[in-house]
């Protein structure tokens, strides 16, 4: 899977060089500003591109022009943005498009390593990852409250995992209870955030981000 990394910071910047490549990703090129990422997005055409929001020159949302402008050029374009701080407008202006292969990921969450290369690929293929953090930014800052309100602490947590990406089997997983009372849970949190229920985890995804685009 050819890659393309722009994150300005050197360190962060090699360290996940080693780790992506330590996973198979082929790292076509990493980069440092926001211009660098707009040239590379041209030239390499990347299957996948790990991109931080703020990036040189202006060091205010570089990366995310950059990842929209090249989604625009060419649709369905994979794109992880790396953030140090929830910024929910951001998250919404990349999700606008509807069109999936999405992430947006907390920086604290990086060294992670199962978590966030399953995160990459699942953006890889097609799917949508958002951190935990990010979607209850989004559901606050949409007036979504009370309806969050109503979800029980284990279908909070569901929705968490639901969010990042997870299986059925993943969240029984790390919940540590039945697939059977995960579906039970799904089927809950989507009749009291009023969304239709769906057997297929990025749909549910994609319905959630889709509800909180209205």
């Amino acid at each position: 899977m050819r890659l393309i990394l722009a994150e300005d910071q050197f360190l962060l910047r090699d360290g996940l060089v080693r780790l992506l490549e330590s996973h198979g990703f082929e790292v076509v090129e990493a980069v440092a500003s926001g211009p660098d990422l707009r040239r590379a997005f041209s030239t390499q055409k990347p299957d996948l591109a790990l991109v931080d929001i703020r990036l040189p020159p202006t060091f205010t949302d570089e990366g995310l022009q950059a990842a929209l402008e090249a989604r625009r050029e060419r649709p369905g374009t994979r794109v992880v943005l790396l953030s140090q701080y929830v910024e929910q407008l951001y998250a919404k202006e990349l999700l606008a498009d509807g069109a999936g292969g999405i992430g947006y990921l907390l920086k604290d969450r990086v060294f992670n390593d199962a978590q966030f290369v399953s995160a990459l690929r699942t953006v890889a293929a097609g799917g949508t990852v958002m951190d935990e953090d990010v979607v209850a930014g989004l559901l606050r800052r949409n007036g979504r409250g009370a309806q969050i309100s109503l979800l029980s602490p284990r279908e909070l947590e569901t929705l968490n995992l639901m969010a990042q990406g997870r299986s059925n089997a993943a969240i029984a997983a790390s919940m540590f209870v039945t697939e059977k009372a995960v579906a039970k849970n799904i089927n809950s949190i989507l009749t009291k955030l009023e969304l239709p229920p769906s057997t297929d985890d990025n749909r549910r995804v994609m319905a959630v981000l889709a509800y909180l685009n209205q």
